[in-house]
């Protein structure tokens, strides 16, 4: 085995005995792991049970977006969870998947790791990590819920459509050098699993704490996009249920959801 292989037989090995990861379903290539998660998860795969692509071929990103997923190059992986949360505190899991990632990219890039309202992780303002979670109901109860996160880990900076060629970066790109796949695999649902663990049992308040602490844009002046809706102003936080908080000419908005644009330079 190099330290390049990546492979189900690998990512299994590697993760045995943990929470996370104590089954790998890997595939060389899916539509979505998101999607093939989800429908394990309705067949009744366990909390803990992971979906790892090597190439995807309509990865997605929020808000109907897609996520460039070529083979060979990055990590896709969607985590079953089956929290006893109430619905309306999901959107904390996403937070919480942050700074999970956060943790783990730090263990290579550093303090030039922060994290962006309300799912992305960049490295030096570019996006390196993106996150996308999806939940399903039983009778008004969570029935499972699906983190999706995916690492740009070995894509050179021409390997990036080029629309998004100047917002993006990857691990490769960022320390100079190839990076082994399944080394971040295993570091990322490690510092999930942490994590999680820690939602669970002490409340959303440590997560959003070490949610600050890594943040990138406290302070700044953003535009936040709502459906039609722009707002704007500078930031302050998060609240204890993970919603933005903006400074508006002395008003304090609070955004449950949207997308944030950072001005030219941010």
């Amino acid at each position: 085995m190099t330290s390049m292989e990546f492979n189900g037989d690998i990512l299994s090995r590697l993760l045995e005995g943990q929470a996370m990861g104590k089954r790998v379903h890997f595939l060389e290539e899916v539509d979505s792991t998101n999607t093939y998660a989800a429908a394990l998860a309705r067949e009744g795969a366990e909390e803990g049970e992971v979906v790892i692509a090597d190439r995807q071929i309509k990865g997605k990103g929020r808000i109907g977006r897609s996520w460039q997923s070529p083979a060979g190059s990055n990590l896709y992986i969607s985590i079953i969870l089956r929290p006893a949360i109430r619905p309306a505190v999901s959107p904390q899991i996403t937070l919480t998947a942050g700074v999970a990632a956060a943790e783990a990219l730090f263990e290579y890039c550093g303090r030039d790791v922060t994290l962006k309202w309300p799912n992305d992780v960049r490295i030096h303002g570019k996006k390196v990590c993106g996150i996308l979670t999806e939940m399903r109901l039983r009778g008004g109860d969570v029935d499972f819920i699906i983190v999706g996160i995916g690492i740009n880990i070995n894509m050179i900076k021409n390997d990036f459509d080029e629309d998004f060629r100047h917002v993006s970066t990857s691990l490769r790109e960022e320390v100079g050098r190839e990076m082994p796949r399944s080394d971040v695999a295993v570091r990322l649902l490690s510092c999930f699993d942490k994590w999680y663990r820690i939602f669970l049992d002490g409340g959303f308040h440590p997560v959003r704490e070490k949610w600050l602490e890594y943040s990138g844009i406290l302070g700044l002046e953003i535009h936040v996009q709502s459906g039609t809706q722009m707002q704007k102003g500078n930031v302050l936080g998060i609240d204890e249920e993970g919603a933005l908080l903006l400074d508006d000419d002395g008003q304090t908005k609070k955004i449950i959801s949207g997308d944030v644009l950072l001005t030219e330079g941010s």
